[in-house]
């Protein structure tokens, strides 16, 4: 098959975006205030595996990629998660949000609520970033492109809906979505720029489908820990 042109190859990795987890029943009933706390905090609780293991991830991209222009700008994602200090970070942002659902600090990072099929997904994306080729890793990272609108709505509803939330518990969101769209624009950038054989698109399109698949399967199991 030939190659795809630019906007033929765009068009392949938006067409993604109805696999992307804004649309899975759980939330759908978050966004429409019908989960309960406690299915908040199974919720939080369970999303916190995903947040702390996301330096891991982009680290195992930085050590594939040959390229140092790459590398560098990467470098910034697990700045931005880490912090450059204790206390700091997108990682302590999530921290905060579970505080406000209620869950204790100790409890959320002794990982107790973590549900295996959370863990099995969290863990397989990880894997998948350390052992593919360093540009099927950052394309599985353009989910990127559709998490904006998301959370744009995500702070307002869960405002409107859970009287308990206050703005600045939802600190994650409001600062990471300025943030998410300028990523995915510049991931988009380098997946387009780099994928110049139709192989390279094609892997590129299935790298992005196996991540909206990781997304789709932690909310299976946050939802069926949740009834538990």
């Amino acid at each position: 098959m030939s190659l795809m042109s630019s906007s033929e190859f765009i068009a392949a990795l938006r067409g993604l975006s109805h696999r992307y987890w804004g649309t899975h029943p759980f939330h759908v009933r978050m966004h429409d205030g019908g989960l309960s706390q406690h299915e908040l905090k199974i919720w939080a609780a369970n999303r916190w595996y995903y947040q702390c293991v996301l330096p891991q991830k982009d680290a195992a991209i930085i050590s594939n990629c040959p390229l140092p222009e790459i590398r560098r700008e990467w470098l910034d994602r697990i700045v931005y998660h880490d912090g450059t200090m204790a206390g700091d970070g997108g990682i302590e942002r999530w921290l905060r949000l579970c505080a406000a659902v209620g869950l204790d600090r100790e409890e959320v990072l002794d990982q107790r609520h973590v549900a295996p099929g959370v863990r099995f997904a969290v863990d397989a994306y990880v894997n998948f970033a350390r052992t593919r080729p360093w540009l099927e890793a950052v394309a599985s990272g353009l989910t990127e492109m559709f998490a904006g609108h998301l959370m744009q709505r995500r702070v307002a509803d869960m405002l409107a809906n859970y009287s308990w939330i206050a703005p600045e518990d939802l600190a994650y969101f409001t600062n990471r979505i300025d943030k998410v769209s300028g990523e995915g624009k510049g991931t988009l950038d380098i997946v387009v720029r780099h994928a110049v054989t139709r192989e390279q698109q094609d892997k590129a399109i299935a790298a992005l489908s196996f991540k909206t698949d990781v997304l789709w399967s932690m909310l299976d199991a946050i939802e069926h820990a949740a009834k538990e």
